[in-house]
């Protein structure tokens, strides 16, 4: 007779890979967990993954399960199923390459906000601007930078603020 801590259920977890089921139960959640991860990108960010046939259809199937929470959670159990088979390391590298991107130009993107804050506050910082970016038009700039000080004071519409952020967003984003 078996001994009630033999684990009968057809898996031999175990006694393959010398794993607790602690440890498997972890490694399933993490590959559920980059599966979520997959589910989460735009299809046009999936689309410059390199992800074969089956895994792309599965990702379009979940696109369309978004609206029905039990059935999603369901399929990206699934999904972290057929990533069991897959070399993870290129799919992991890809979306640290698009996380880094992400973050990357989150940042120039506040670089910019804080230039024209800057541009805004301090006379002294469009020197600073213009000897960081002379590519810009400074004549523009200065008649920008007026508007929008005019704007704040007065409440008005940011017209000329935003202008400003699209005016020095080319010469901040090229570096």
């Amino acid at each position: 007779m078996a001994d009630m801590t033999d684990f009968t259920h057809g898996d031999d977890w175990d006694v393959e890979h010398g794993k607790s089921k602690t440890q498997v139960k972890k490694e399933m959640t993490a590959l559920q967990k980059l599966g979520e991860d997959l589910v989460s990108l735009s299809p046009a960010a999936r689309a410059k993954l390199d992800l074969d046939d089956e895994l792309k259809d599965a990702l379009a199937l979940a696109d369309k399960l978004s609206k029905k929470h039990e059935a999603l959670r369901r399929h990206i159990q699934f999904i972290g199923r057929l990533m069991r088979t897959r070399d993870l390391e290129p799919i992991e590298r890809a979306l640290a390459v698009l996380r880094n991107t992400n973050q990357a130009a989150t940042r120039k993107f506040h670089l910019v906000e804080t230039w024209r804050d800057k541009l805004i506050a301090n006379p002294d910082a469009l020197t600073e601007f213009v000897a960081a970016f002379p590519e810009v038009d400074v004549q523009q700039l200065r008649a920008l930078i007026r508007n929008a000080k005019r704007e704040q004071e007065k409440d008005l519409p940011p017209k000329a603020f935003r202008e400003l952020f699209q005016l020095i967003k080319p010469a901040i984003l090229e570096d």
